[in-house]
């Protein structure tokens, strides 16, 4: 009997965040180890199919990094990376947008749908969702000077247009979406997921902007994770080097989140099992959660 009062004592503490949440809107960021691991990929599916069931409109936005890894590996092309950012030259854009729209987005819609909601695959390019332009890197250059670096097909945002996500969530469909957005000319670029998933929270005016990664979260010099992280000690972290390489566009999406709208922001552990629901549901969540300046 104790086993299960225990489990009640689980729903009720779940009960105030369902009445908080109900008909908002979530986006999550999928990526890094969950989209690998099976047992993860499970629970993750259950999780998005969970949320939805207790009126939760979710989007989940998807990377592929790994996918595409393998791919480019098996045709002997190095992959490169510039402040988080994978340089794609004409030759890998077309790979690129094949695994991940084609294969990555698939098997995710795939993969919910089974678990008992429907799931809808889109692209940046479906009902002009993501309009991008060329995206050029800055980095340090010599002395206090900069250097602009050419990254090739890699896009940055110009405009989200989420009228066809709004039409799928009214008819009770989960969207998942890859990100690949189209350039003013038909042009395809490859966009960070991190970034896309930031940029459509903000134009969903959403509650949440979740981000699944391979870390704990934030960490600060010493290595001690930070739950709280406001936008300006986000800034002087990025300055200070504290937050660096891949983290830096995820730390970045958080912030561009909360000044587009989004209530709240989120960094998690996706290789714990339901780390979703331990962050949307318990008192003390998970990872590291970047907030607005008080």
């Amino acid at each position: 009997m104790e086993d299960f009062i225990g489990k009640a004592e689980v729903l009720l503490e779940a009960l105030p965040f369902i009445k908080r949440f109900y008909g908002k809107t979530f986006v999550v960021k999928y990526g890094g180890a969950a989209m690998v691991d099976e047992g993860l990929k499970q629970s993750f599916a259950q999780d998005i199919v969970l949320l939805k069931y207790v009126g939760i409109n979710v989007v989940v936005v998807h990377g592929g990094g790994p996918q595409i890894d393998k791919t480019l590996g098996k045709m002997g092309i190095e992959s490169r990376y510039v402040r988080g950012m994978r340089v794609t030259d004409s030759e890998t854009i077309d790979i690129i947008e094949m695994v991940l729209v084609g294969k990555v987005n698939k098997e995710i819609v795939a993969l919910i749908n089974r678990h008992g909601c429907a799931a809808v695959g889109l692209s940046g390019k479906d009902g002009e969702l993501i309009l991008a332009r060329k995206m050029n890197v800055t980095v340090p250059g010599d002395g206090e000077s900069t250097e602009i670096i050419d990254i090739g097909m890699v896009g940055e945002i110009i405009r989200v247009d989420p009228t066809v996500i709004r039409s799928l969530d009214g008819n009770r469909f989960i969207p998942v979406i890859a990100p690949v957005g189209v350039g003013e000319r038909g042009e395809t670029y490859n966009i960070n997921a991190d970034l896309v998933a930031g940029r459509v929270a903000a134009a969903l005016g959403a509650e949440k902007l979740i981000l699944l990664t391979d870390v704990e979260g934030v960490r600060d010099r010493g290595g001690a994770l930070i739950s709280t992280l406001t936008i300006s000690q986000s800034a002087d972290l990025i300055e200070r080097d504290v937050v660096s390489s891949g983290m830096i566009p995820k730390v970045e999406c958080c912030v561009d989140a909360l000044n587009g709208g989004v209530v709240k922001t989120h960094i998690i552990d996706g290789r714990d099992r339901h780390a979703v629901l331990l962050e949307i549901f318990t008192n003390r969540g998970v990872g590291t959660e970047v907030i607005r300046d008080a």
